[in-house]
Parts: C-alpha cells; structure tokens; sequence
C-alpha cells in the first residue's frame, strides 16, 4: 500500500490524483490549497520543460528553469502562452507529447472565422473529464432530472468546446434534448417539449443568447411558464451577441423568474476556455468559483509582469497543472477582476468576475458568437 501511496504523490501522479478530489481540495485551508496548487504547478513546469523544446526556449530566455521555481512569488515568472498561439498554423510547436499522443481536438471560433485547436492526451482527457465532473458536483448537484438543451447537440457540432462541456451534463440528467437543429431553434417545440416533462425536475441549459431569445418568444407569446423548485438556468457562451450589444445579466436573471419561474439563485453562469481544463462555476450568490486544480492571476494589461490586487481589473492568467499535453501556462485575452473571499463561504480557493474582452483582442467572443452569426444567418 505505501508503495500505491509513494507513487500517487510522486511526480506528476500527484497532479491526476488531484483532477478527483475537487471536493476534497475546495475543503482544504486557503493556506494548505496554495501550497498545493504551488506543488502541482512546479511538478507540471518541470515536466513540460522536459518534453517540449519550444517551451524550453521559452523557460531559459525567462532565465526560470524548474529547479529556480522555489516560492509562490516566482509564479509569476513562469513564461505564459498566449491563447492566440492556438489559431497559429504552428500550434503542433506547443505540444509536450507526440501528435500521435493526441486523442482529441476541441475548436472554439469567434468572430475571425479562425479556429483556436486545442489538443488533448488522454492523460489530459482523464483529468479534464474528472475535474469538470467534480465541478458539476460542487456547484450544480445534479444527477436526476430532464435537460432542455437550448444549443446543437455534439453530434452536429462535436469539435465545438462550449457544447462539449454542456453536454457532459448530460450524462447525469435522467434525460434530455437538443432544440437546435440544423441551426435553427423552434421555440414552440422547446415549450411543448418542457410541458411534456412534468413529472422531472427540468433544467434548461444553453449559451446566454439563446436561453435569451427563447425568453423574448415567452414574452411575444404572454407565455409565463412555472419550472420545478429544484431547476437550474446554466449558462456557457459568453454575454455579447454577435451584433456587439451585451445581454444584461440583472435583466437576465429577472426574466428568468418572471418567464421560467426559476429564481436567481438558481441561473448559474459558467465561464471556460477551450485552451484549459480549468471551469469556473457560480454559486447560489453569482460568485465563481475556480477549479481548485489550477490557480489564476490578474495581470496588469500595461505591465504583464505585474499582477494586480484582489478586486482590480486585468488580463486573466492561468496556471492549469492538469494538461499534459501543452504547457497549461496561459495567457487569455479576458479581463476579469479576482473577486475576495464571501463571508460565510466555506469553499477556499479563487473566485473570479468576468468583466470583457481586453480591447487588443481581434476576437469579441467565442464558440456562442460564432453559432449566433450563422444562426442569424440562417433565419435572414
């Protein structure tokens, strides 16, 4: 048995033991957590070092090499991807295993048209598939009930990340079903289709824009409809339309009470990137929480080297120790503040507000932009 032990908290094993304890690690002392984020990141550092000699260069030219990551404050050192490295056509550079290695590749694509590919060992799908799950858990609880999946289901679109993630849901919901077909949504049919569930707790699950326009048809139609206590509004997709104009979250939520009958308590937004393993998902309050896993930093967009204090506005770094394939060391075009600690909330870890896209990116929103652009296409 010590030998099983010794060997899980060897090396990178311990980073995998990780992915299925995300209960267990939000439970930890915001001390003992950081301590072991710390560990895994320098363990995960070391092996990418190792087996990828484009992020060697990158390491030595830092003058970080693994050995000199010694405290939590050379974090801050360590050389970071940027996201648009993985629209580049020598994205194959960033990969620490062999293409062979790859099992699967998800796209995300906004309003450039061009795709950013991220790859995916099975080792990273393991960890990955682990870590969302524990995520659902935490925040959603969900292992019963009918899902009303307002998005294209996997089987039309299955590089798309954003439906990926949703329709991982699935597999703890008693049943479900994609209203978009064909890029088209038939709001009548979502409704009869919520009618005929009654005897589940139904869920409606989708990008904001399209729970959104299914909305403005109850509104049309005067149609309030009363889900069950127990329903969840989740949201995956980003809040700004293809148009440019932004979906007001508080008008959102108010709606979703008045229409759906689902109080706000109960509409969880989930923020995530196809690039990183790492989710971050609402609690009861609206807070996200950070897939204890990984750590967060909050750059300042006019110094990346510096990083900015809880509650101010920067460019969202992540340290995410569970991919094996690339360097999980990212750079996104997200600006987001790191939200303070709740009073009363048990969880330790991060908590982070999405606030925009950072005004340099070429791209204003992901996979929910691109799917409302030839949604609306297909309507013209």
């Amino acid at each position: 048995m010590n030998e099983i032990v010794n060997k899980l908290t060897n090396n990178t094993d311990l980073i995998r033991l990780a992915n299925g304890a995300v209960s267990q690690l939000f439970a930890l002392s915001d001390e003992d957590l950081a301590t072991f984020q710390f560990e895994m990141i320098k363990r995960s550092y070391a092996y990418h070092f190792e087996n990828n000699a484009f992020y060697r260069d990158l390491a030595v030219c830092a003058d970080l090499t693994p050995d000199a990551l010694l405290t939590e404050a050379d974090l801050a050192k360590i050389p970071l991807i940027p996201v648009s490295a993985y629209k580049g056509q020598d994205s194959h550079r960033l990969l620490s295993v062999g293409l062979t290695e790859v099992e699967h590749e998800m796209r995300s694509t906004g309003t450039s048209g061009v795709p950013s590919v991220a790859r995916r060992c099975t080792t990273t799908v393991d960890g990955g598939v682990q870590s969302v799950y524990g995520m659902y858990r935490e925040f959603l609880g969900i292992s019963k009930g009918a899902g009303l999946y307002l998005c294209p289901s996997t089987e039309e679109i299955p590089e798309m990340g954003m439906i990926k993630a949703l329709n991982m849901l699935a597999g703890l919901l008693d049943t479900h079903r994609f209203m978009v077909r064909n890029e088209q949504m038939i709001p009548e049919d979502a409704v009869a289709q919520l009618k005929e569930w009654d005897t589940f707790t139904r869920h409606i699950i989708g990008p904001p824009f399209l729970i959104h326009r299914f909305i403005s048809f109850l509104k049309a139609t005067n149609t309030k409809l009363k889900l069950d206590p127990g329903s969840l509004i989740i949201t995956l997709g980003g809040w700004k339309r293809f148009s440019g104009a932004m979906i007001s979250r508080v008008e959102f939520n108010q709606e979703c009470e008045e229409w759906l009958g689902v109080p706000t308590q109960n509409v969880r937004d989930i923020y995530a990137l196809v690039e990183s393993n790492i989710v971050a998902i609402e609690d009861e309050h609206g807070v996200k929480h950070v897939s204890p896993t990984a750590r967060i930093s909050v750059r300042d967009q006019n110094d990346l080297s510096r990083e900015m204090p809880l509650g101010k506005p920067g460019q969202l770094a992540i340290y995410d120790p569970t991919n094996f394939t690339v360097p999980g060391f990212l750079l996104t075009e997200d600006i987001v503040t790191q939200e303070p600690k709740r009073d009363g909330d048990t969880r330790s870890g991060q908590r982070i507000k999405y606030i925009m896209r950072a005004p340099v990116s070429t791209e204003f929103g992901c996979c929910a932009v691109n799917l409302e652009k030839k949604m609306d296409a297909q309507d013209a």
